[in-house]
Order: structure tokens, then C-alpha cells, then sequence
């Protein structure tokens, strides 16, 4: 086995950033880490909610050293309504050698049991995404459209996907020389 890689936490102010573009204040009341719904929380309440859940941040690991791919865990509880898309910010980011990807993969457990999976079915993670201005923070879509039509619940701590590092070759001919800023969609502009 090769030794290639490294996870890491993003800062903390870029887990705020990416966590407040997916949530409102609500879903940390939903939580318990606000005490209850006002228009406006004070940014102080805010942020130390936020800094909760990213101090509860775990590193991806594999379940057993037979295992080829590496659980990524929910930092906080989700309820994936039916027919609903959740984005979710880990936290995380991985440095890599060139030469190697990161692709993320819905856990199995979650697809058989109750048919929820990632929006965009595998995801892929490049080595120089992290280099990008979002410091290369793995952010996760999951899809509840399964035909159980339930709501699927999650705690805390869940293992969600799992990414699994593969090479990768490139042609003779290529001659990239663009560098990449940013994520989603970032490579296709």
C-alpha cells in the first residue's frame, strides 16, 4: 500500500463560512446549540455554536486494515427529508501527491437501507483542489429520493461516504497547464 495522502481540518473561519452558506441560524437552534428561534442571534452565540461542531470534527479512518476506503463522519445530526438535497460541510480537506484522486463514494450500508446517495453519484476529489481559495474543503451532497418516502435520520458521528484513493494516468499528448481556484464546477470554466 502506498502512502500518499493526509487529511486535515480547513481553518475554522472557513468552516464558518462554508457551514453558514449551507445553514441559517435555525439549524443550529434545531441543534440545541442556540437557545430558540429570534430573528437575529448575536454573531458571538453564532460563532461559538459553530466552533462546537467543529471541534467535534473527526478525522477520516478506516473501519478495519482491510478496508480500501476511508469514512468521512457527519459532524452534526441531519434529517434528509424525502425528495430533499443536503449539502454538507466536513470540515475536511486532504493533501495528496500528484498523480492520485480522492473519489467519494456514498456509504453502502446507507444506500441499501434506505436509498439515499450523493447527489453528483461519485465524488471527485483532485490533488490541487487543496490549493483552492476554499483551502480544498470537502463538501458533500446527499440525496433522499428513495422509494421508502421517509425522512432518514443521522447522528452525530456517522460514518456517511467514504473515499477511497486511486491513481490516475494522464495521455501522451496532454499539455494542461491551467491551475485550478476554486471547487464545484471550478475545473470546467
Amino acid at each position: 500500500m502506498y502512502r500518499i495522502a493526509k487529511f486535515e481540518k480547513v481553518t475554522f473561519e472557513q468552516y464558518k463560512k462554508d457551514f453558514l452558506d449551507c445553514f441559517d441560524e435555525g439549524f443550529l437552534v434545531d441543534l440545541g446549540l442556540l437557545p430558540f428561534r429570534l430573528t437575529s442571534h448575536d454573531p458571538c452565540a453564532v460563532e461559538e455554536a459553530i466552533k462546537k461542531i467543529y471541534n467535534n470534527i473527526k478525522m477520516p479512518k478506516r473501519a478495519t486494515k482491510g478496508s480500501a476506503g476511508y469514512d468521512m463522519f457527519l459532524p452534526y445530526n441531519i434529517t434528509i427529508k424525502t425528495n430533499e438535497t443536503i449539502k454538507i460541510p466536513t470540515g475536511i480537506r486532504v493533501k495528496m501527491e500528484k498523480g492520485w484522486v480522492l473519489k467519494e463514494y456514498p456509504r453502502s450500508g446507507h444506500g441499501f437501507k434506505f436509498g439515499i446517495h450523493l447527489a453528483n453519484t461519485v465524488g471527485i476529489i483532485d490533488s490541487d483542489y487543496y490549493y483552492s481559495d476554499n483551502e480544498g474543503h470537502i463538501l458533500m451532497k446527499i440525496v433522499n429520493d428513495s422509494i421508502l418516502a421517509k425522512d432518514i435520520n443521522l447522528s452525530a458521528g456517522t460514518a456517511f461516504c467514504q473515499g477511497i484513493f486511486i491513481p490516475f494516468g494522464i495521455t501522451i499528448d496532454d499539455n494542461t497547464i491551467e491551475i485550478r481556484n476554486g471547487g464545484f464546477g471550478s475545473t470546467s470554466k
